[in-house]
């Protein structure tokens, strides 16, 4: 597909919505409350707010930039933009690790679709112990989570095949507005519960005593993975934005957006486990062992109410799963179709198949064949360890490097500022220097604390 044939989206909101879709994720719903519950709350929050303004938006600035100066899928335009073949690695890198997040997101997307289905039927009303036992049997069982993870993937593959307006913008636009309405329901049921306030208060009061390293460590890692950035998503979409799309005023919204989803997920999460007193810091189990027995003793008392806030929940999770793994498919997807000059819909077929195998092996590894260890991890730990502690900051500081230090600032200025059409000159400046030198050093800290090097 040549660059004057290539698809765009159609409309302002599209452009937000989709990629907005792309950042809001597991990450906003699942990782941020357990993240937020671990480290303090308020204050958590605050630095967060802080690292997105710092790191998150002059990240996902420079691979609009990328993106949109090259007009191609995420390994053609590092490619364009450098003129050689050495810094396009990076794009390959960003396609390969999109590819391998597919495929175990795809695992953990398609346990939320079980979890609508068994809440739909009423099996997640019993004891902590039962709720428990209910997901280590699940994770274990060879045969559901392979049938959930196809499900979701093959409704990633239905959307993406009809092509970026048709599919991705249209679905965005669907899906977005619902997802919001959701988190809203469940907000205000979640408020309106006994001591409620407790939880409000542990999100929005600040307790200074509790900053630290630490804390700042776990937001700043927290404000790069969440917005989607080193993956290839912001990279890709952004070849479908138009010259007149503002990359600033795009990347601060989509931000805002995300934080307003991650913030909303706090409010359902915090007032409901406070108000039957549990502790909000389980880590990754908080979504489905911890949540359901909350949402039983919290709800269940008034009618079918638990049973309701069960069900529009997941569907919610189910939602923000399916608009990232859309874009993380589309990345691969928009790779084949343009190096291998394929139809989109053989393209998107291809990488769903992969998908599939990818998640299969993922899965069967959390079960059957969890005794097969690679560097004592199961295939499932080994890849989230591969994409998300290495590829990812990888990606994310070279990309860095890359425009701060590498493209001629007069290209860099010239998508920043539309062809000198936005008066946005002094922010280019400060974009410029967050990008040589503090983006690439809070990268570095993330990828130094991750393994424990740094306190």
């Amino acid at each position: 597909m040549s660059q004057l044939e290539r698809a765009s989206f159609g409309s302002k909101i599209g452009v937000i919505l989709a990629t907005a879709g792309s950042a809001v994720g597991l990450g906003n719903i699942w990782r941020f409350p357990y993240m937020t519950g671990q480290n303090g709350g308020a204050i958590f929050i605050i630095i967060y707010v802080f690292c997105v303004l710092l790191l998150g938006i002059p990240c996902m600035i420079s691979e609009f930039i990328i993106g949109r100066h090259g007009q191609a899928n995420t390994a053609r335009a590092f490619r364009i933009m450098s003129g050689d073949t050495i810094w396009s690695i990076i794009g390959y890198m960003g396609v390969l690790t999109g590819f391998l997040i597919s495929g175990y997101y795809a695992v953990v997307s398609g346990w939320c679709l079980e979890y609508v289905w068994a809440s739909v039927s009423g099996r997640l009303l019993g004891n902590p112990e039962y709720i428990k036992d209910y997901f280590t049997t699940f994770e274990q069982d060879p045969v559901k989570p392979v049938f959930w993870t196809f499900i979701i993937l093959l409704a990633t593959y239905l959307i993406i095949e009809n092509g970026v307006r048709n599919g991705i913008e249209k679905a965005s636009k669907l899906m977005m507005p619902i997802l919001f309405i959701l988190l809203l329901i469940i907000v205000v049921a979640s408020c309106l519960l006994p001591n409620a306030d407790k939880g409000i208060e542990f999100l929005f009061k600040p307790d200074i005593s509790k900053l630290n390293s630490d804390v700042f460590l776990a937001a700043l890692g927290q404000s790069f993975y969440s917005l989607s950035i080193a993956m290839g998503c912001i990279c890709t979409y952004a070849s479908y934005f138009s010259k007149q799309t503002n990359l600033t005023t795009s990347a601060i919204n989509i931000s805002v957006i995300d934080f307003m989803v991650a913030l909303l997920a706090g409010l359902i999460i915090f007032p409901a486990a406070f108000s039957v007193g549990v502790n909000p810091d389980s880590g990754p189990s908080l979504i489905f062992i911890t949540i359901p027995n909350v949402f039983h003793q919290a709800f269940g008392s008034i009618a079918s109410l638990g049973y309701i806030i069960s069900i529009l929940f997941y569907a919610l999770l189910s939602m923000a799963a399916l608009t990232s793994l859309m874009s993380l498919h589309e990345v691969s997807t928009a790779f084949l179709e343009e190096e291998l000059g394929t139809t989109r819909k053989r393209a998107a077929a291809f990488v769903t198949i992969g998908c599939i195998l990818v998640g299969t092996i993922c899965s069967l590894s959390l079960g059957p064949w969890e005794s097969y260890k690679v560097f004592g991890m199961t295939i499932f730990d080994l890849f989230d360890f591969v994409t998300g502690q290495l590829f990812l900051p990888i990606v994310g500081f070279l990309t860095c490097i890359f425009i701060g230090w590498s493209v001629p600032h007069k290209i860099v200025r010239d998508e920043f500022t539309n062809m000198g059409t936005l008066r946005n000159e002094s922010m280019f400046h400060l974009y410029i220097f967050l990008v040589k030198y503090v983006c690439p050093i809070c990268i570095l800290f993330i990828f130094l604390h991750q393994f424990g090097l740094l306190k």
